[in-house]
């Protein structure tokens, strides 16, 4: 297997000894992301004032074109920039103003952005949540689909893989299909698919809004989340900053206007480097001749092996825990989940030896990159059984 270590010999250099395997979590920076970081402060010094002219014209119309070609959308226009995914999941909400509770369906696997904020938005009677259990994780697609078509929300919120388990949702089509401006919104949490594995989402570009962003699998770090918003969905979001009309900026103040594509969704000032480093991480993606599906391929045959390892007992005390499988064909998460009441035990074990995972409540995540090679499976095998013995 051809090794890609030399794309993050600035991370390894930084902690040679550490073993990373979170990269389901906070993915180690490549080299290329240094390029795209020292990029932007040199245009700062540059442009001073007029770096903004640069980064409208040109970063972010080259990070709209990413995205785009990623999940296949038809118009890099309709994608909007956030420091992070829940300023954007706020500003969605902010559009829809019933009068009444919000009618929510949505999942028990939900990121803690979206999960502690409907919670807190339900306990002010702002919203009314339907939550429909992942497990079992076999019939998920159809139990939510079936709850859609029993009772249409207001608003269809769900993550496109689950965080804790890495359960995948196969149904944005159906829940697509039932999306309209002046009805159900549908909103599909990309944040652990985007970049982890191939993606086309062309037949629902017209009716669904699709958050994302740079700090997993995109290699790019944090401050470049973006959203895809459907044409003629949530034209005015009462949450709103001043670069939501960017244009205006030297116009006659009094119209609280709203672009008309992806831009409605911007807020304030923000720093734009996430996207700089974004930028740079998929030149270098193209230059060394890797796209999702093949860095994808590689790291599902290190999952693999990995799964082998711990239940073989490679990993000592790992052969205890339950192995997750929600997806029982089709394309896998990027990390395995392993069940066992000592996960966050186990991990923080772990990291007293320098051995990075992550736990979830009792689920202790342990994730893959292109950072990644068949000799690291075995190094990790060897190193956890010795920590937890």
């Amino acid at each position: 297997m051809k090794s890609y270590k030399h794309l993050f010999s600035r991370a390894f250099a930084a902690a040679p000894g550490r073993l990373h395997f979170a990269a389901h979590s906070h993915h180690l920076w490549p080299d290329a992301s240094y390029e795209g970081h020292m990029g932007a402060w040199d245009d700062s010094a540059r442009l001073a004032d007029r770096k903004w002219e640069r980064i409208f014209g040109e970063v972010i119309p080259q990070a709209q074109r990413n995205i785009a070609n990623e999940l296949n959308l038809p118009d890099p226009g309709t994608i909007g920039f956030a420091p992070n995914t829940h300023e954007l999941l706020v500003r969605t909400f902010s559009a829809r103003a019933e009068g009444r509770p919000l009618d929510v369906l949505t999942s028990d696997g939900e990121f803690h952005s979206f999960r502690r904020q409907s919670g807190r938005w339900a306990e002010d009677g702002r919203v009314q949540l339907r939550i429909v259990p992942c497990e079992p994780f076999a019939t998920f697609t159809e139990r939510y689909l079936a709850e859609l078509e029993r009772a249409t929300p207001d608003i269809a919120f769900l993550s496109h893989v689950m965080f804790k388990s890495g359960l995948r949702f196969d149904g944005a089509r159906e829940v697509a299909a039932l999306a309209r401006p002046d009805g159900m919104w549908a909103v599909l949490d990309l944040y652990h698919s985007f970049m982890a594995m191939p993606c086309d989402f062309s037949a629902v570009a017209e009716r669904m809004f699709l958050l994302g962003g740079g700090y997993k699998y995109a290699m790019a770090g944090e401050g470049a989340a973006y959203m895809h918003a459907p044409p003629g969905f949530a034209p005015r979001p009462q949450n709103t900053g001043w670069f939501a009309d960017f244009g205006a900026i030297e116009a006659k103040q009094g119209e609280i206007a709203y672009a008309a594509d992806g831009g409605r969704f911007l807020g304030a000032t923000f720093d734009a480097t996430g996207v700089y480093r974004f930028n740079a991480v998929r030149a270098m993606l193209e230059r060394e001749g890797l796209n999702t599906g093949i860095i994808s391929d590689r790291v599902m045959t290190l999952r693999a092996a990995l799964c082998a390892a711990t239940a073989s007992g490679e990993a000592g005390a790992l052969a205890e825990a339950e192995l997750l499988h929600p997806n029982a064909a089709g394309p896998q998460a990027r990390f395995i989940s392993l069940r066992h009441p000592k996960a966050t035990h186990w991990k923080a074990k772990l990291f007293q030896h320098d051995i990075i995972t992550d736990a979830r409540d009792d689920v202790l995540r342990i994730g893959l990159g292109l950072y990644h090679d068949g000799s690291d499976v075995a190094a990790l095998c060897a190193g956890v059984k010795r920590a937890l013995e």
